[in-house]
């Protein structure tokens, strides 16, 4: 897939509407870990949804790499934190253009130039120590599967604790939804996760 036109944005935002207009506090008292973590930033994500969805749909273009990057060696992934988008070059040139969940505060955001260091399928989840903090409740560790906030595959980047990831919570793309990491849907982070390599250039603006 090469880029999302508006209407299918639209279409993927109000099917996000829908998928949480289904939760119910009945659902919540079984939830799994992965519900439970999610049901942190609910509140949030509600407040936000119809706000982040317009802006998805007005917001959401096309973006040419020339500004941003002075080369295309090993590939180039551009976050839009305020369009919650974001847009990978190939070496070659090909272009590709994914909706994204973006850090729930400025607090949580990291902007500027970093790199991938690592790439994981299947990864393992630790909370950060200010997770922890924030949240005791949270376990300390969660192994690869459904259960798992990072999805089925991760982007690590030169800073530490911030990934590209997948979710299996729909509901979180293009919201300001995470605790600091980029999250994709998993088929487009299984997609991101083939074409990127160690040293592929990263920045999010």
């Amino acid at each position: 897939m090469s880029e999302y036109s508006t209407k299918d944005l639209s279409r993927r935002g109000f099917l996000a509407v829908g998928m949480a207009a289904l939760a119910s506090p009945a659902l919540a008292q079984t939830a799994s870990v992965a519900e439970q973590l999610n049901n942190a930033t609910t509140v949030e994500m509600e407040r936000d949804i119809s706000k982040s969805v317009r802006r998805n749909v007005s917001s959401f273009r096309t973006l040419d790499w020339t500004p941003y990057f002075s080369n295309l060696k090993r590939g180039a992934v551009l976050v839009d934190i305020d369009s919650r988008a974001l847009h990978f070059w190939q070496e070659d040139g090909n272009y590709h253009l994914y909706p994204s969940s973006v850090p729930l505060t400025d607090d949580l955001t990291r902007r500027g130039r970093t790199e991938v260091v690592r790439k994981v399928e299947g990864p393992e989840w630790r909370p950060t120590p200010s997770m922890r903090k924030r949240n005791p409740e949270w376990p300390e560790y969660v192994p690869p599967g459904p259960d798992n906030p990072l999805g089925t595959h991760a982007l690590y980047l030169s800073w530490q604790y911030y990934r590209i990831h997948g979710t299996h919570d729909t509901r979180k793309i293009g919201r300001r939804s995470s605790n600091g990491c980029i999250g994709l849907y998993n088929e487009h982070i299984a997609q991101l996760y083939e074409m990127t390599k160690v040293g592929t250039q990263v920045l999010l603006i």
